[in-house]
């Protein structure tokens, strides 16, 4: 009988452990769920929300240059004065092309009163690409948190100036936080690339873009830009270069794809 009294006590314990077992798996399976589901919403934040707030703070902020801009320009000069062509055979009777005068005026201008620079992490500019549909501000500086993330393209901070002789280059995320950069790749040569400041309107040429290279290869924004990493692509002759430089692959930070552009033209805003 002794024998028979213990058989209930086994199967208790065995169905004790049982019992353990299947609510550790069970809080096993919680966890997991949670933790997928806090993943998915990580997710969701940085390839959704980010660029949902980035690029609408983008887009305030190119508005509130622009009506800033608009304020501080002076009234519209009145009509050209008209008189009779000078008869000294000297001076030239050909007909100005539109905008010639403007042209040579603002250069004048240009190469005596240099603009200001613009103050860290301040936005100043607005980059506009046509070909991939972009316009964003550009601010001075690339930190991320003060400038990148919100979806601005950032101005290397030792970099020329738009328009100025030398290497005017911008950081930009490919991914995340506005991406305005994402669609660099598609650039192809004579595409144009404008810049306008509250003084002036700067517009770019593409001409040559590095697929990748490392993120080590700092001389793709220098003062005359080449790449070190792939020595045969290079500039030799001082200029006014624009250079884009963002991420690549997609989702990656492991290389750099880099744009080349040249100077083509600048007028007053």
């Amino acid at each position: 009988m002794r024998g028979w009294e213990r058989v209930p006590v086994v199967v208790q314990g065995q169905r004790r452990r049982g019992a353990r077992a299947v609510r550790v798996v069970w809080v096993g399976a919680e966890l997991a769920v949670t933790f997928g589901v806090l993943v998915l919403l990580l997710v969701v934040h940085q390839l959704y929300w980010t660029n949902r707030q980035a690029q609408a703070s983008a887009r305030d902020q190119v508005a509130r240059l622009e009506r800033q801009w608009d304020a501080q320009q002076p009234p519209p000069a009145g009509p050209p004065v008209t008189g009779t062509p000078s008869s000294d055979p000297a001076v030239s009777t050909a007909p100005e092309r539109p905008g010639d005068r403007m042209r040579q005026e603002f250069r004048s201008t240009l190469e005596q009163v240099p603009p200001p620079r613009p103050r860290r992490d301040a936005a100043y500019a607005v980059l506009r690409i046509p070909r991939l549909g972009l316009t964003v501000p550009v601010a001075e500086g690339t930190g991320r948190s003060a400038v990148l993330n919100k979806g601005y393209a950032g101005h290397y901070a030792h970099t020329a100036q738009p328009g100025e002789t030398g290497n005017f280059a911008l950081a930009g995320h490919r991914n995340t936080h506005g991406e305005p950069f994402r669609f660099l790749n598609r650039l192809r040569p004579g595409d144009t690339v404008e810049v306008v400041t509250a003084a002036a309107r700067y517009t770019y040429a593409v001409d040559r873009t590095v697929p990748r290279t490392t993120p080590s290869d700092g001389t793709v924004i220098a003062p005359v830009p080449y790449s070190t990493a792939h020595p045969s692509l290079r500039y030799t002759e001082p200029g006014s270069y624009l250079t884009l430089t963002t991420c690549t692959p997609e989702y990656s930070s492991a290389y750099r794809l880099v744009v080349w552009g040249r100077l083509t033209g600048a007028l007053p805003r």
